[in-house]
């Protein structure tokens, strides 16, 4: 279908840790995300989301299945080295650590400016640092960041900063891995109300991966959640919420803080097998 953006089709990718134990990170995983479609892919820590982010992103390469970026299956090297600069500019990444993500050796301008560099790509604004400048202003900074250092900034800021280097590529696609999970409260909800205003602004397909299921519940239209591997649940965020139908959703979706003791007391406990 043409306004299917990412297909991914039983997808599969394992780690070994010794001899006997193997971790099914992504354990024949499908799901697709639409053009201009906010995705939010949910569960907790070590149930595989981040490995998925990784091989959409070509950072691991899958044991089994395809992945299809615009058709093209990004997993075959062949069809992977004849669209290699359309893959690496059109999908874009924001991981979780701003620390490790950001050269500490570089300006902000030159971090924002790197991926137009690598990819010898003119700026539209005259000049590179022009470029950086209208960057930031985009995620809500202004000029007199331009010379500074990660160092230098807060972690909020630094993830800003993140986010206008990838939109400085005009992705077609914005995987955004926990990008507000090392963040305060505060903070992340005004990265959250960021992310919502660039994507409804620039109209990017975003997969948002994170635990925090009343995040998704504000930013997502559609969600799947993942439990060791495997994707026990996909629907509408709406649909998701008010209706679940695995037990592993009822159970995250149970343990959200409520501020009605007496409802807290109904949570639900699912243990698997």
């Amino acid at each position: 279908m043409d306004d299917i953006l990412l297909d991914v089709q039983h997808l599969s990718h394992y780690f070994k840790l010794d001899r006997h134990t193997v971790v099914k990170a992504a354990d024949d995983l499908s799901f697709q995300i639409r053009r201009g479609e906010i995705f939010g892919l949910v569960g907790e820590s070590g149930s595989g989301k981040s490995t998925v982010a990784h091989c959409i992103m070509n950072i691991c390469r899958p044991m089994a299945g395809k992945i299809l970026y615009k058709g093209i299956n990004i997993c075959d090297r062949r069809q992977f080295c004849k669209h290699k600069k359309m893959l690496q500019t059109s999908r874009q990444i924001v991981f979780q650590d701003s620390v490790s993500s950001l050269n500490a050796r570089m300006t902000i301008a030159d971090i924002i400016t790197e991926p137009m560099q690598i990819n010898h790509i003119k700026p539209k604004r005259g000049s590179l640092r022009n470029e950086a400048q209208f960057q930031l202003k985009c995620v809500g900074m202004d000029k007199s960041y331009l010379d500074k250092y990660p160092a230098g900034l807060s972690g909020g800021m630094r993830q800003r900063v993140a986010i206008a280097r990838a939109l400085s590529m005009e992705p077609g696609l914005l995987v955004a891995d926990e990008p507000v999970s090392s963040l305060d409260v505060l903070v992340q909800a005004q990265i959250i109300d960021l992310f919502k205003h660039l994507q409804a602004e620039h109209g990017f397909s975003f997969l948002f991966i994170s635990h925090d299921l009343s995040v998704v519940r504000y930013l997502c239209d559609r969600a799947g959640v993942m439990y060791k591997g495997k994707l026990v649940e996909e629907a509408p965020v709406k649909e998701l919420f008010e209706n679940p139908l695995h037990p592993y959703t009822k159970s995250l979706l149970s343990a959200i803080p409520i501020p009605c003791p007496a409802r807290g007391k109904a949570r639900v406990q699912w243990k698997n097998g």
